[in-house]
Formats: C-alpha cells, structure tokens, sequence
C-alpha cells in the first residue's frame, strides 16, 4: 500500500483529525503497518496492552467469551475505527480479543508511547482521546440498554439500521449494506440466536422490508424497518 493511500484513509480514523500532515506523517513512519487476512487476530485477550492500532482498510469485530465458551460481540468496526485505545489509559492486558472479519484488512499498530509523545506536543489530540473514548462509553451504555430494554426483534433490528445508516450505500430510495458477518455474528452482537436472527430476517424479507443475500442486505424503506 503506497503512502498516499494509508495518509488517505488514516484521515479517516476520529485521532487522525487533530493531527496536522506533519504528524499524521510521523504516526506512520513510527508505526508497523500489516496485512491481515479473515479469522487473524490483530489483538487477543489477556495479552500485554502498549499498543494502539488504526483501521486502515476493513472489517473487524471486538469479542469475548461468556463462561459458557459462547463468542460476545461488542463491537464491529469498519475502516477508519482506531482499536485497543484503553492502553493509553492504564490498561496493562487486553480485556478483548480483536479479529478480522473482511477477506483482508490493514492495520498500522502504533506504540502507546509514540501517541502519548504526540500528546504532549499537540494538546489538541489528547482533547480528541478524551472525547473518542467519552463517544465510545455513550455507545456502550446504549448498547446496554438495548440489551435490557428491547426484544430480540427490535435488537437485530435495531443492529440492521445502525449498521444501514453508517455503511449503507444509496440505491435510489433504498439503502444496500454490503457486510462481512454472519446470521451467527448478528446474533453474538444481539445476544440472540441464530435461529432467532434467521426468523426475523426470513419475516422482514416476506413482508417485503428487506432483501438479503450472502454478502448483502437491501433495506427497502428504513422507516418500516420497526
């Protein structure tokens, strides 16, 4: 991947936007960019936390496990996202494991004390740290509350206009949402089942909400999604 290519979608990352070309620049050339391929681990739990990584091209999803051995999702993040952000604040081991979903991704890992060097001399980037993480617990806690509030229905429903409305692409009056996960997937980031998911999609479809295939959802009109 040449240098224009990673500058360009490291602008993407929320971090990225308090950094001048200068310093976003320095990040890179301080950085291990890699090339992953589905099912790598970019990070794993319980191993040591001093790095932060930065999304530069596809799909992954943050996960643990339940006493009971079944996989948790917590989150699925796209290009753009920054991953392992808790190791600049105190954490000494990952909690979660961090795997790759898309058929590739590209991950620049940076040095924990590489950005808290950069802290220092752009005090603007460590207000844009204290807000991505602030952003990143209101996520949860809404998540949490749709765990405990919502049915099963209206979580995978809820999980399908999310991800519609933040990576959906426009066809006419409908929204198509290419994805890299599984019936299973939807159902370890709702806390369903996978016979639950295959229901409520199979419902959507015959009520003519949806579209859905391997690889690709077509949302028809998000308005009656609910």
């Amino acid at each position: 991947m040449q240098l224009s290519e990673i500058i360009e979608h490291l602008r993407r990352c929320p971090l990225a936007t308090c950094l001048n070309e200068e310093e976003i620049i320095q990040l890179i050339k301080s950085g291990r960019l890699t090339q992953l391929e589905k099912g790598d681990f970019i990070f794993r739990e319980k191993k040591e936390s001093n790095s932060i990584f930065f999304l530069i091209k596809g799909v992954v999803k943050i996960a643990t496990h339940s006493t009971e051995g079944r996989e948790v999702i917590k989150l699925i993040e796209h290009t753009g996202a920054v991953l392992g952000e808790l190791s600049l604040t105190g954490e000494e081991l990952r909690s979660d494991d961090c795997i790759v979903m898309s058929n590739d991704a590209y991950v620049l890992e940076v040095k924990r004390d590489v950005i808290r060097n950069l802290m220092d001399q752009n005090h603007k980037l460590a207000l844009c740290i204290i807000n991505f993480i602030g952003q990143k617990l209101k996520s949860t806690e809404g998540r949490l509350e749709s765990l405990l509030m919502n049915d099963a229905r209206e979580r995978i429903v809820g999980f399908l206009k999310d991800n519609a409305e933040s990576y959906g692409q426009p066809v006419g009056y409908e929204l198509l949402l290419k994805h890299n996960f599984t019936q299973q997937d939807i159902a370890n980031y709702t806390g369903t089942s996978r016979q639950t998911v295959t229901t409520v999609l199979n419902d959507l479809k015959k009520s003519n909400k949806i579209y859905f295939k391997r690889k690709a959802i077509l949302i028809r009109d998000m308005a009656r999604l609910f």
